[in-house]
């Protein structure tokens, strides 16, 4: 499979790092930010199609374990962790949409958390919101649909919306005052005269087809990408970390809000992946989110891109 970093994409993450790192100011802890000099954006080809991974925010959180490790011993939590070189106090978290140009069009998976990381995370890939054709709703999580308006405006004005009809019946029926419900008031429902619904295994744009993995939300979707033969699919919040996640998916994510099932997705899904030896990209898999599986015990390991897709 034969992958190659945009010259675009890779010009300009390079004219970047200088700039950022002498003009962005050190951020506060809980803040979301990309971090000084850390690109915004990475770019891949898929057969025909180009593919970019967006950098929209990072944020580093506390008691990892709380949140990565539920059903987990902190014996066995601590091991996992020195195996792969990480911290057991704290976690960095990603938060990554990607954009898919595809015949003509430029679709753009998630739209972050609405702090204004997706657009400039845009600008450094060249674009700006309204050149944006489709914006596909993977879940209604507010790091996924906090990007869709900026400044009580539709932040990607001249697109379109697709997302799962099962995430979004569970959720519009949800308490508007508080919560996911009050952000889908806010941002999602203005926007529903323009939005398409799909089930498990409809094609949204030629090549890119939903994959129903329930679990984390009730109608969460991942997307297979292929073109020319070569295939990637987008997980979405399959898997939430890189190193717990895959190594034990078992344990249950904090997030997930149906743990059996969130598990049943995840060895599903991560099994394909690992047998058929094909990219993924993780929404909060450390930038640029893209790797492969590889299947380990009985478990897995996410392997980060290197110079696979260049």
């Amino acid at each position: 499979m034969t992958f190659s970093l945009t010259r675009r994409a890779a010009l300009a993450g390079a004219a970047a790092l200088p700039l950022a790192a002498a003009a962005v100011p050190r951020p506060a802890r809980a803040q979301a930010t990309a971090g000084t000099g850390l690109p915004r954006a990475r770019g891949f080809t898929l057969g025909e199609m180009g593919v970019t991974t967006l950098l929209d925010g990072s944020v580093p959180r506390e008691n990892p374990q709380a949140i990565f490790g539920g059903g987990a011993s902190d014996e066995d939590f601590a091991r996992v962790s020195a195996e792969n070189f990480i911290p057991t106090d704290m976690a960095q978290f990603f938060f990554t949409p990607t954009l898919v140009e595809s015949g003509g069009r430029r679709i753009l998976f998630d739209t972050g958390l609405g702090q204004g990381g997706i657009g400039t995370a845009l600008a450094e890939a060249g674009l700006s919101p309204d050149q944006i054709d489709l914006v596909v709703i993977t879940h209604m999580h507010p790091d996924h649909i906090g990007g869709l308006t900026t400044d009580g405006a539709p932040t990607f004005a001249n697109a379109s919306y697709v997302t799962g009809r099962a995430e979004y019946d569970f959720w519009s029926k949800a308490d508007p005052s508080k919560g996911v419900g009050a952000l889908m008031a806010k941002n999602v429902a203005p926007l529903a005269e323009k939005m398409s619904f799909v089930e498990d295994g409809a094609e949204v744009a030629p090549g890119i087809t939903a994959m129903a993995t329930f679990g984390h939300t009730p109608g969460h979707m991942s997307y297979r990408l292929e073109s020319h033969g070569q295939q990637l699919v987008l997980t979405a919040d399959l898997a939430n970390h890189y190193v717990w996640s895959f190594a034990h998916p078992e344990w249950e994510v904090q997030f997930d809000m149906d743990k059996a099932a969130a598990t049943a997705s995840r060895r599903k899904v991560l099994g394909m992946l690992a047998a058929d030896r094909l990219p993924m990209i993780g929404y909060h898999m450390p930038f640029p989110a893209a790797g492969f599986v590889e299947a380990r015990g009985d478990g897995f390991r996410f392997v980060p891109v290197s110079y696979q897709m260049m």
